[in-house]
């Protein structure tokens, strides 16, 4: 039994000689709470396939300086539970230039990585599609808390982050309903608007602010807090997209309207930290194991993707040119329940 297995690795190791024998992973742009699963699953899938990884630290940034290290599997030992990246992230300007990117495949070359993981969000794509043009076998990974890269309904963190935040705002709520307060609470998300309507339904908030929605009136808002007042709702909770911002002046600016004592809280990057949850680190290490086997089929300039239910992939090219909104009727419903 033990010859036979010895047997089909080598016809295994022969088959995909002259494609990939060393995989690259790295972490780029954004850190998001389960990408360490994603490296974990990167790193003993390909050694279970008898590959060698290596791991580059700080993204494409440190790419380009050569920070390439080995790894094994006890590199990747209990960080399935750990939030941020081991291998840390940057993001890297030089990499967007034609120079950048030649040097970066000449690298990969240099350290015989003919097969690269690139866990990261929508910028860090389009490194991996230069990369891939350039010769050097590339599959990305969606790390995201902003939920925005269009082909997929899934993107590492975004579970974890909108459960920190979730957590959090439930604490202010509390807060303001002592004070007879209301409450402008900013979430992240750049310039999506999906963690503040996933907040937005589950703290079950009087208003929610998109920057996909283009424009508020701000007049309606302050007539709307002012008629919760007069029914008695002792707070009034509006969350605040990343992408819309001003929250402190808005605050002021109701304070001034309605005399009712309002206090803003932005959230920040505490969104970003934090153990992941059991479906960022199941989803994350089935998307970094699907990663290599894609890279071992001879697959190359493709998304790992989530849709309908299903893990999929996508070319990058195609994954970049989709559009993502928000889904009309997600958002009637949060509407409706603020009544």
């Amino acid at each position: 039994m033990a010859e036979n297995k010895t047997v089909d690795k080598e016809k295994y190791l022969d088959e995909i000689e002259d494609s990939i024998r060393t995989i690259g992973v790295l972490t780029s742009g954004g850190d998001a709470p389960g990408m360490n699963a994603a490296i974990r699953a990167v790193v003993r899938r390909a050694l279970a396939k008898g590959l060698k990884v290596r791991g580059i630290r700080r993204g494409y940034h440190g790419l380009l300086k050569e920070e390439i290290i080995d790894m094994s599997a006890r590199d990747v030992s209990d960080i399935i539970e750990r939030g941020g990246t081991v291998l840390q992230t940057a993001r890297c300007k030089t990499m967007r230039t034609e120079e950048g990117q030649q040097k970066a495949a000449a690298i990969c070359k240099k350290y015989g990585i003919d097969g690269l993981v690139v866990i990261g969000g929508d910028g860090s794509f389009a490194g991996a599609q230069k990369l891939a043009n350039l010769g050097v076998n590339t599959i990305g990974i969606p790390g995201t808390i902003d939920l925005d890269i269009a082909c997929t309904d899934y993107t590492i963190g975004f579970d974890t982050a909108v459960n920190t935040a979730m957590e959090a705002i439930d604490k202010v709520r509390d807060t303001s309903t002592s004070h007879e307060r209301c409450s402008v609470i900013e979430v992240m998300g750049r310039d999506a608007g999906y963690l503040a309507l996933w907040c937005g339904i589950a703290n079950g908030a009087e208003k929610i602010l998109m920057p996909e929605e283009k424009d508020y009136d701000e007049k309606a808002l302050i007539k709307d807090i002012l008629e919760n007042k007069k029914r008695g709702k002792k707070n009034y909770i509006i969350i605040n997209a990343e992408g819309v911002g001003d929250s402190i002046n808005m605050a002021k600016r109701i304070e001034d309207a309605t005399g009712i004592e309002t206090r803003a809280t932005i959230l920040g990057h505490m969104q970003r930290g934090g153990s992941p949850t059991c479906k960022d680190r199941v989803y994350a290490s089935t998307m970094g194991a699907i990663a290599v086997d894609l890279l071992c089929k001879g697959k190359t300039n493709r998304v790992v993707g989530y849709k309908n239910g299903q893990f999929i992939d996508f070319d990058i090219e195609e994954a970049l040119a989709m559009k993502k909104t928000i889904p009309a009727y997600q958002y009637d419903v949060a509407k409706t329940l603020a009544l």
